[in-house]
């Protein structure tokens, strides 16, 4: 064959191969890369050198020591670090490193630069991998300090580490963030429904160049009926940001997600530029409805009463790292005992959202806005805190088991007197309802018997925690003021409806006297005296017990036992399950009772 003839040949089959392989934006992005393991960890409050020899080898997620010793409560500082190989370079494609929690403050370095830093310590983050080496090895180092004021009150053991999972996350001309689907759902009166979701998030232009972004969703019902809808999202100038909400009506009879039916559909919402694929999101959400209305609480339209158990994100050994196993041991154990809902004071991890999800299992999401009075005072520190209220409740927004956002838990009982605590309130509501307004917004409040002038700062809110421990902190017989507070409450606060968020008691003697604070028959009879009032309360929706599992709280914790000769070993023991994982009396009375009360009331 001519020499000529076999270079046009050639040519012309790398000219049909362009033409014919279609750009990797074009089929979309590359899947999301787990960095979880061959991670290596060391304590040092300097940065440690490349050939030490005090790096151990550890898998995320993971914590400095998993030990609730009183010398460890205050922090100290780790460090993190991982060799990994990126992926190969494609064009207009960019990466970001997505840390889902970090205890406390994280300095992140990608081949010895700061690439960015975090800290709020129980909400996701996420970093550009400026000067990632495609196709090479990178090192990843990740400075992390829980060192923590002792100012700072917080009814949980002060762990550090990465707790979460971390990934490389692909990013295209086109990134979209803070991705939400928030159900709208209406009924008539006959219980025929209609239902859609509104897509929104936050668009970023990653190019010099104005580009003209479109969004194609895509709902799979339980039943496999298809919703599609393509929406043309705002142009973009060069590096801008910019908001953007899409509603999509759902084909058919809607599925509605609830405990005893836990639908969910299949959402993919696809992010194109010029036809080209730039970002692919997928989850699984659910259509529901949960309203406060004339101060009770309905789910799909029904009324609902709320029985379970509160949880802290701890197991032995591990601390908040939890592993499939404990993530399957916290849905076994709230299941078990008969709980429809149940409670944390702070974002739970996502993949346990997801199995709520699919168990059926509410959840009362919670900022960790927890006693912060002082802080709150700070200007400053507001801003952060309804920054972390917004951080929190776009993370849990995505879950139809999530029937509130709680801004806050226990700060001042009477806000109106305290203008910093009032503005926060009512900013971080007004936040809350901008992003979801498909569940009501609430806040935790801690009573007392004198807590009973009416507060205008809670108008603000649809729905109020109530955190009750009368005949416990304090004298015992102080628990037939109960059924009176309650009653004042229900008239101070008419139009909110009222959920018993905390109510508890330590067990922490086997034996001993049933009147006899910290025995295990005290706090059985406790639970059913606390339960017996809100059962003869109709204008309550629930009760929330605190806690499902014994936790690590903070060195020398009483409790309220208010008994010299327990000891104090840093175990908060209102649990119903031990933290050795056995259950106590006050377990087996918990079950009976949540049992016989039905999640829908007429």
């Amino acid at each position: 064959m001519p020499p000529v003839r076999l270079v046009v040949i050639c040519l012309a089959l790398l000219l049909l191969g362009l033409a014919t392989t279609p750009a990797v934006a074009a089929e979309g992005p590359p899947e999301p890369v787990s960095l979880t393991e061959g991670w290596e960890f060391q304590l040092s409050t300097r940065q440690p050198a490349i050939d030490s020899l005090a790096w151990a080898k550890v898998s995320l997620p993971h914590v400095f020591d998993s030990r609730p010793l009183e010398a460890l409560y205050g922090g100290t500082v780790g460090w993190y670090r991982l060799r990994f190989r990126a992926p190969a370079a494609v064009p207009d494609l960019a990466w970001d490193i997505r840390f889902e929690s970090v205890r406390r403050a994280a300095d992140v370095y990608l081949n010895g630069e700061q690439i960015g830093q975090n800290r709020d310590p129980y909400t996701p983050f996420s970093l550009p991998a400026g000067g990632l080496l495609p196709d090479q090895t990178n090192e990843l180092l990740v400075r992390v300090s829980n060192r923590k004021p002792s100012s700072l009150r917080e009814g949980w053991w002060n762990w550090g580490g990465i707790i979460r999972q971390v990934e490389l996350v692909p990013r295209g001309r086109v990134a979209l963030e803070e991705l939400g689907l928030v159900p709208r759902v209406s009924c008539d009166a006959e219980g025929s429904c209609r239902a859609s979701f509104i897509v929104e998030g936050l668009l970023q232009n990653r190019t010099d160049q104005t580009l003209k972004p479109r969004a194609n969703v895509t709902l799979s019902s339980p039943a496999g009926e298809l919703t599609e809808a393509v929406g043309r999202l705002p142009e973009l100038a060069p590096a801008e940001k910019t908001r953007f909400r899409l509603p999509v009506k759902v084909r058919g009879v809607p599925a509605l997600w609830a405990p005893d039916h836990p639908r969910l559909y299949r959402a993919s919402v696809s992010l194109t530029v010029e036809g080209e694929v730039q970002q692919v999101e997928q989850r699984n959400v659910g259509l529901r409805s949960v309203k406060s209305r004339h101060g009770l609480l309905y789910l799909n339209g029904r009324r609902i009463q709320l029985r379970g158990a509160s949880i802290q994100e701890d197991f032995p050994g591990r601390g908040p790292a939890l592993r499939d196993q404990d993530i399957e041991r916290i849905v076994a154990d709230l299941k078990a005992v008969g709980a429809n809902v149940t409670r944390a004071h702070y974002l739970l991890n996502d993949r346990l959202l997801t199995r709520f999800d699919e168990e059926g299992i509410l959840v009362w999401s919670q900022a960790p806005i927890y006693h912060r009075d002082t802080e709150l005072r700070d200007p400053d520190y507001r801003k952060l805190a309804v920054e972390t209220v917004r951080r929190t409740v776009l993370s849990a927004r995505n879950h139809p088991s999530v029937l509130t956002h709680s801004v806050a838990n226990e700060l001042d009982d009477e806000p109106d007197r305290k203008g910093s605590i009032r503005l926060f309130m009512e900013e971080a509501a007004e936040v809350t309802r901008d992003l979801d307004s498909s569940v009501p917004v609430s806040v935790d409040i801690l009573t007392r018997p004198r807590s009973l002038h009416r507060q205008r700062t809670y108008k603000a809110f649809d729905l109020l925690g109530v955190n009750t421990y009368f005949g416990w902190y304090g004298r015992a017989d102080a628990l037939r003021r109960l059924r009176p507070y309650l009653r004042r409450l229900r008239r101070n606060y008419p139009e909110l409806a009222l959920v018993m968020t905390e109510f508890g008691a330590e067990g922490i003697v086997p034996d001993g006297p049933r009147r006899q604070k910290g025995s295990f028959g005290f706090q059985a009879d406790y639970l059913n005296r606390v339960l017996k009032v809100v059962d003869g309360s109709p204008f309550m929706s629930g009760a929330i017990y605190w806690t499902l599992h014994e936790f690590a709280v903070k060195p020398r914790w009483d409790g309220g036992t208010d008994r010299a000769e327990l000891a104090r070993d840093g175990i908060h023991n209102k649990g119903l399950i031990g933290y050795d994982g056995k259950p106590k009396p006050a377990w087996f009375a918990a079950r009976e009772r949540f049992r016989a009360i039905p999640l829908y009331r007429k």
